[in-house]
């Protein structure tokens, strides 16, 4: 089936996307090129690299990346295909070079610069110059403790993109932030009905009682409300501190948070496929990743100062695991949405008032794909 040209179809965003963006495997082709190779993507933070030649490669689409760490601790990226006959040169997820990566096929062998370094039988070739081939560099950035890449030849600066919320988040002191625990899970939804449950609370009372028991999901505000990112806050009723099976704080927080920001969560969606939420005590980020049509990857990261978890390691499993059942009471609804959404009877539906930021997301996703 061919792509849709959703602009004649959804008018301001006002109502749900046609099936054919749940379902067909053209419209995630698409996705794939307009979307996850052409904007800057999260794949993690930068503690997940620790030693130099340690990798790992990252999927999208028919790309695949090799994200490594080089010789000076600099983080670098490539395309994961060889010079010669342009086979893929890792297959596993993640690993650790020597001092060079080698393709398995004829043995080109690349420094951790991406230069090539040994092409044997190729010195008798005319006017053979290694250094005409070197792997393919990926634009690569570290922001707050986060890896983002973005596979485009001309890809917009991160800067530029990224400058509306450049210190948004500062007072959470994110690179100062570790990972204590992170959660893999495998859903049966297309990666876009995660994103669309995380930017509203019009379900919380039917699905999350015991979140719905810490903020009241009326009682929050939006300060970006448009574009590629889009959330904000949530108030915490009087008796409560933060998200965590008892309600309360599950560790000190954090130093440079004051004020109003001890009293509330904030949620925030990066485009296309990162989830930010901010407490007082902790942060948590989801990315997700499409794999088919209707079967998605959701990484689940909890990240807390290294000593309040050290010296609060059991508390602080009060956010994860409460987080933890939440996530999975919403992986359920969305994908009973899928499956509500595969029957031909489906058709879009007008949003609700409660839900003004998918009408929104909606709105700048059709517009990455036109």
């Amino acid at each position: 089936m061919t792509f849709l040209k959703t602009s004649k179809t959804l008018k301001a965003g006002s109502k749900t996307l046609p099936r054919n963006y749940y379902t067909q495997p053209d419209i995630l082709r698409q996705e794939f090129i307009n979307i996850f190779q052409n904007n800057w993507i999260c794949i993690g933070r930068n503690s997940d690299l620790t030693d130099k030649g340690q990798y790992i490669t990252v999927q999208l689409g028919d790309e695949s990346a090799i994200v490594l760490k080089d010789k000076k601790d600099e983080i670098k990226a490539f395309f994961n295909v060889c010079r010669h006959r342009g086979t893929r040169i890792c297959n596993n997820q993640e690993g650790k070079f020597s001092n060079t990566i080698q393709c398995p096929y004829h043995g080109w062998t690349y420094d951790l610069n991406g230069k090539l370094v040994g092409s044997p039988h190729m010195e008798k070739i005319n006017d053979f110059k290694k250094i005409d081939y070197p792997l393919f560099p990926i634009q690569i950035k570290e922001w707050e403790g986060f890896i983002f890449l973005n596979l485009s030849d001309n890809p917009i600066s991160f800067n530029q993109a990224f400058k509306p919320i450049e210190r948004r988040f500062q007072s959470w002191d994110l690179q100062d932030l570790s990972v204590i625990d992170k959660k893999t899970y495998q859903v049966n939804c297309n990666w876009k009905l995660i994103i669309q449950n995380y930017c509203e609370c019009y379900h919380c009372p039917m699905i999350h009682p015991q979140l719905a028991e810490i903020h009241n999901y009326l009682g929050g505000r939006n300060d970006f409300f448009k574009g590629p990112f889009l959330g904000g806050y949530m108030d915490f009723n009087l008796d409560k501190e933060s998200i965590t099976s008892s309600g309360k704080y599950c560790c000190p927080p954090l130093k440079n948070i004051k004020g109003n920001d001890l009293r509330r969560v904030y949620y925030y969606s990066l485009f296309p496929n990162m989830l930010l939420s901010l407490h007082p005590e902790y942060v948590m980020y989801h990315t997700v990743w499409p794999n088919g049509p209707d079967k998605c990857i959701v990484n689940c990261s909890w990240l807390f100062l290294k000593e309040s978890a050290i010296s609060n390691k059991d508390s602080i499993y009060e956010a994860i695991d409460f987080w933890d059942k939440t996530n999975q009471q919403d992986w359920q609804i969305c994908e009973y949405s899928q499956l509500g959404i595969n029957s031909t009877k489906y058709s879009p539906a007008p949003y609700s008032g409660q839900e003004s930021l998918l009408a929104a997301y909606d709105n700048y996703y059709i517009s990455q794909m036109e």
